[in-house]
């Protein structure tokens, strides 16, 4: 190669590498962006939705961000929520962390792209935004997906109803999600997205973290359908059960003014609240408020009172769920008052007299059988009747994939949801194809398989999938609230 032509490559390779780091730029409402090429998409990463909730911010709702002159550098995820970092006295993250990332095929599509808003899940005490895989709905399907960060533990769901000009503080985190929402209205247009066509996923407490927007009259008109992934409005707690959750902490750190929560480091509020958790039985601690105001009723009450069927739902659970949980508190496997009434509160004496029904069944079967009822499946054929009464368009599911012999437990259909060809090996390929191709095709809009109705049909995935009657299992003295401690 002669000297000239070398010299003509090497330019090439400069002015590539510049384009590469100059990246796309976007303007949104409040100021330029700019992201990169990743794997042939463009991704904007750590875009903040909101204003840091910090200073006079903390434990208050959200408010808009400032606009900003110079353009925004997005290229690097932001902070994840202040959260444990797996043991008691380790934490990660910052209180700085309201901010979101967007993956797109393009900025400008022929016609405008269905979006798709992941919310992750955690307990309502853990997770982050960069947990899930933006790509994969995103690579192949010509749909946006933005992820989200929402404040979590304390920062989220601490009630301060009772300290002046904290009213909010109790459903921070359902807040934050509907902010992220109104960003996304008012800016995806910008990045080839079409705001009217929003569909929220979320799994676990992400799950029903979005759910509780089905009850919160606030979040109207911000999304047009949501994908439920063993989840539901059990979430929500009343005032008293919150207030209670609240002195545990309150004594765990030795003071008893609430307001002197206010001013404590970060670190040490999480420090304490992990003493609170006490492991996997406090995932039920936190969560949205019904305090009159931004949630006013009972939330199934509140569905089938207030038909809205402009919002399609998905939704569904697994066949063990509990399993996941069993294993990380073995007291599970032979439940008693006690470590019932943890992870319940007073709610546990249902499972615990549903469980002594059971009690004929060899092995684990009788406690995997109730626990995944109580933690999830009763809630979830609750909403999905209310729903139906409701006039949603609602398809129900339940994922039955053996894994190595064992029964699906918690969380393992997101290795199907989110499949892309090259990232991850699931245990039946064919139907993590399956099962995401459902999942693009709702989100586009498309009808699924029959919809829940009186005939109470629904999807079975699994080794050989199919429609079938769906269990409705029904405990009628069972409080909507999943906890309560009074």
């Amino acid at each position: 190669m002669s000297f000239s032509s070398v010299a003509v490559v090497l330019l090439l390779l400069i002015q590539i590498s510049a384009a590469g780091q100059d990246g796309p730029i976007v303007k949104t409402r409040r100021g330029y962006i700019r992201g990169i090429q990743e794997k042939g998409i463009f991704v904007f990463k750590g875009i903040p939705f909101a204003a840091p909730p910090v200073g006079a911010q903390r434990f208050k709702a959200p408010s808009p961000v400032p606009v900003w002159k110079d353009t925004l550098s997005c290229t690097r995820f932001g902070n994840v929520a202040m959260q444990s970092a797996g043991n008691v006295e380790t934490v990660r993250g910052d209180e700085d962390c309201l901010q979101l990332n967007l993956y797109t095929p393009t900025l400008k599509p022929r016609k405008s792209l269905p979006v798709l808003v992941w919310v992750h899940g955690g307990g309502m005490t853990g997770g982050s935004g960069i947990g899930q895989n933006g790509h994969s709905f995103s690579h192949n399907d010509s749909i946006i997906t933005i992820t989200i960060n929402y404040r979590l533990g304390v920062f989220g769901f601490l009630y301060m109803g009772d300290v002046a000009g904290y009213q909010s503080a109790g459903n921070n985190g359902l807040l934050d999600c509907i902010m992220a929402l109104k960003w996304i209205r008012e800016n995806v247009k910008a990045f080839g997205g079409d705001p009217s066509r929003v569909t929220l996923i979320g799994e676990s407490a992400g799950a029903k973290l979005i759910s509780s927007l089905l009850v919160t009259p606030a979040a109207k008109g911000y999304f047009s359908q949501l994908i439920l992934e063993s989840g539901a409005v059990n979430c929500i707690r009343d005032i008293a059960t919150a207030q209670a959750i609240r002195k545990r902490l309150m004594d765990t750190l030795g003071i008893s003014n609430p307001a002197d929560l206010l001013h404590l480091p970060a670190a040490t509020l999480i420090t304490a609240q992990a003493k609170v958790l006490g492991g996997a039985k406090g995932t039920n601690y936190f969560g949205p408020l019904q305090d009159g105001k931004l949630i006013r009723e009972d939330a199934l009450q509140y569905v089938r009172n207030h038909p809205n069927r402009k919002v399609r739902v998905l939704l569904g659970t697994n066949k063990a769920e509990s399993t996941l949980f069993m294993n990380m508190d073995k007291r599970l496997y032979t439940p008693d008052s006690t470590v019932l009434s943890d992870w319940f509160g007073d709610n546990y004496r249902y499972s615990y007299k549903a469980w002594q029904a059971l009690g004929h069944m060899s092995g684990d079967s009788a406690a995997i059988i109730t626990l995944s009822r109580y933690m999830y499946q009763l809630h979830t054929y609750r909403l999905t009747k209310a729903l139906a009464a409701g006039g949603y368009k609602t398809w129900m599911y339940s994922f039955e994939q053996l894994n190595k012999g064992a029964a699906a437990t918690h969380g393992e259909e997101l290795a199907y949801v989110f499949y892309e060809p090259g990232n991850g090996n699931p245990a039946n390929v064919q139907l993590a194809v399956m099962l995401h191709q459902y999942w693009a095709d709702f989100i586009k809009g498309r009808q699924l398989w029959h919809q829940y109705d009186r005939e109470k049909s629904g999807m079975i995935f699994a080794e050989k999938s199919h429609v079938a009657v769906m269990d409705d299992y029904e405990d009628p003295d069972h409080p909507t609230m999943g906890f309560i401690l009074h």
